[in-house]
């Protein structure tokens, strides 16, 4: 428990005030910016090629499909149309992707996406992400914003750099409503029946609402050599998780963490869905609502948050919070985990011991 509870409680709101919402409206005036730019460049491209329609609409002041990896690092995922003459395959060959495969008896002429299915069958996401790449690659020569924005042609996936300041990944994908992947059948861990979080109309929701498949470069495909490694589709829950973390103090957690880290810590490791995943976890060990409702828990959720994740560090590996067998650490350099360990080591200590720290974190 972090101590004094009350001091550091009035701290911690004090902290949320003064370092974490002027955090994140530094990045929400940075997603508006950086927003109408993408905008342009994809208007661009849909006029080359209609299959490759924007999905990047504004809802509630938020963007669909916009996400965050740090201030200056952003995700936008294009949703693609027709997805429907393939069948879902999930077999767990490669840790967190799934191949889509012609349906029986369908003909690849049914297909909006004809041109992309391989001799076997399969929708190519990297044919797919080629093709894309190429037509991005056009609309920045031609979009209004050209003058400040560029391609990056170090990768085979789309990202943009804007104003030599933003990092903008887009990734094609398709939405997988109403399936559920058998890699992610063991969710939830426990009886539905007596689940408090999550609850069953929780479980109902995310399940009913799925998951999206995206065309990304996996870690767990380098340096394979089969072509065919690279028509698999990587799974992704953003959705699913942010229904989980819709209660405000569970992510007014999550606010937390990220300015922490970012204030105290110089290493790539650790990213915003790191930080997510483990605040996951804790929702299943502590899942009574009482456990979360003000600053006086949240205080004690942070500090177990941080000691998994100090745990993680030094374990090296990261399990995704749907797909256990998938190490959100791999990759990563060995020295690079073992210095976050040794930051959030020192940073935890604090936080145990100093009611005060958080002035200067």
């Amino acid at each position: 428990m972090l101590c004094p509870t009350n001091n550091f409680a009035l701290q911690l709101n004090k902290y949320f005030v003064e370092k974490v919402l002027p955090r994140k409206n530094s990045i929400y005036k940075a997603v508006r910016e950086v927003s109408k730019v993408v905008t342009e460049v994809l208007r661009e491209v849909e006029a080359q090629e209609p299959r490759f329609i924007s999905s990047l609409n504004e809802l509630n002041g938020r963007f669909e499909g916009f996400s965050s990896a740090s201030h200056t690092e952003f995700e936008v995922v294009l949703y693609l149309n027709q997805m429907g003459v393939f069948n879902f395959v999930d077999d767990g060959t490669i840790p967190g992707c799934a191949v889509l495969k012609l349906s029986d008896g369908r003909k690849r002429s049914m297909s909006l996406w004809v041109e992309f299915i391989t001799a076997s069958g399969y929708l190519s996401a990297r044919k797919i992400r080629s093709r894309f790449q190429a037509l991005v690659a056009q609309a920045c020569e031609k979009c209004p914003c050209r003058d400040y924005v560029k391609l990056l042609t170090d990768t085979s996936e789309v990202r943009l750099r804007i104003r030599e300041k933003y990092t903008v990944h887009i990734v094609p994908a398709f939405r997988c409503a109403g399936l559920w992947p058998r890699s992610a059948a063991h969710w939830p861990f426990f009886p539905t029946q007596f689940s408090i979080w999550p609850n069953p109309n929780q479980i109902n929701d995310v399940k009913n609402e799925g998951f999206n498949i995206l065309s990304k470069e996996s870690i767990y495909m380098k340096d394979k050599q089969a072509n065919s490694e690279g028509d698999a589709w990587i799974m992704s829950f953003t959705e699913a998780e942010d229904r989980l973390l819709q209660d405000g103090t569970r992510r007014k957690c999550l606010s937390v963490l990220k300015t922490l880290r970012d204030r105290n810590f110089d290493s790539s490791a650790i990213s915003n869905y790191v930080l997510k995943s483990l605040v996951l976890y804790e929702c299943e060990k502590h899942p009574n609502d009482q456990e979360w409702c003000d600053d006086i828990t949240l205080g004690d959720r942070l500090n177990g948050i941080l000691l998994q994740l100090i745990s993680c560090l030094q374990c090296r590996k990261c399990p995704h919070y749907f797909l256990p067998n998938v190490d959100l650490f791999k990759g990563k350099a060995i020295q690079s985990l073992d210095n976050a360990a040794k930051q959030c080591w020192r940073l935890t200590r604090e936080m145990l011991i100093n009611s005060h720290c958080l002035d200067r974190l």
